[in-house]
């Protein structure tokens, strides 16, 4: 009687923590719709703190978690300037880091010299008049997980189905949701000075002169199609905890690939933004630099 008491209980227990963990992958966005449309960006013109790197997008988590140690209360931004299923995990570029500012207002000075001191660099992203946008629960660390495995593949049905050029992909972390965004103007003013000179690196001499043209006729690999501030040298290893937005099985970066391609060159430049179902504005426009390639 004993024995099947206690395998009563250890079926009970077992049933229960099932249930338990359908509940916290629920609660985390599993049964999450994934809507993919295109519009006004979700955030306005920004400025960001952030560090530059190239490699595996698995190994970002230890960045996250830098930048969230820096300053907990602020939003998190990643922006992936390659395609993982086209380019080799060792030469993917991406920066990541914390905003700082959003519109008008610029970030205060103790803030910068704050991550100044940690080795952050500070840049300013504009706020393009359409994007290629989608949105995903962020309410525990496996939602980023689904998200990668959700999302990311939405994003590139979409883009692909009307052959648009949306490029870089930006990830920001914001309360209890992760905006995704891809815009489809100024993308050259999202490419930091770090990417834009590895890729010249990955094109030889023989084609250093060439620039990346998007899909407004912006050059991507121009210096001054944005505004950079150069903060001071310096590092910070840190083992804080954190729900920090990187995770290193993140399944957007397990592809296996062969050829070498960005967002930018992969995508197809044959479709306008015009063509699209565009809604109303989310945000008021408030644009740092006037837009390239509108009337």
């Amino acid at each position: 009687m004993s024995d099947l008491l206690l395998l009563e209980l250890i079926g009970g227990l077992t049933l229960l923590l099932l249930l338990t963990l359908l509940v916290f992958a629920r609660y985390s966005g599993l049964l999450a719709g994934v809507t993919v449309s295109a519009g006004s960006p979700p955030i306005r013109n920004v400025t960001v703190a952030y560090k530059f790197h190239m490699g595996p997008y698995s190994e970002t988590g230890r960045l996250f978690t830098e930048s969230c140690s820096v300053c907990p209360r602020l939003r998190s931004i990643a922006v992936y300037y390659d395609n993982p299923h086209m380019v080799p995990p060792e030469k993917r570029r991406c920066a990541v880091g914390s905003i700082l500012s959003e519109g008008e207002g610029a970030p205060s000075s103790e803030l910068l010299q704050l991550y100044q001191r940690f080795g952050f660099k500070v840049f300013s992203f504009p706020a393009p008049s359409h994007v290629v946008t989608a949105t995903f629960p962020y309410t525990t660390a496996l939602s980023i997980w689904l998200a990668a495995r959700r999302v990311h593949p939405a994003l590139d049905a979409y883009i692909k189905e009307r052959k648009l050029c949306a490029h870089p992909r930006l990830e920001i972390y914001q309360q209890d949701q992760i905006y995704f965004m891809c815009p489809l103007a100024r993308q050259g003013d999202f490419y930091v000075p770090e990417a834009k000179e590895a890729e010249r690196k990955s094109r030889g001499p023989a084609d250093a002169s060439d620039t990346q043209v998007d899909g407004t006729g912006a050059d991507t690999l121009s210096d001054t199609s944005s505004v950079s501030l150069e903060v001071g040298p310096g590092s910070r290893e840190t083992s804080a905890a954190t729900l920090s937005p990187g995770v290193n099985s993140r399944g957007w970066d397990d592809s296996d690939t062969r050829s070498e391609h960005s967002y930018s060159e992969s995508g197809a430049s044959g479709s306008s933004f015009e063509e699209l179902d565009l809604g109303a504005p989310k945000w008021p426009r408030e644009l740092s630099t006037p837009e390239k390639g509108e009337e």
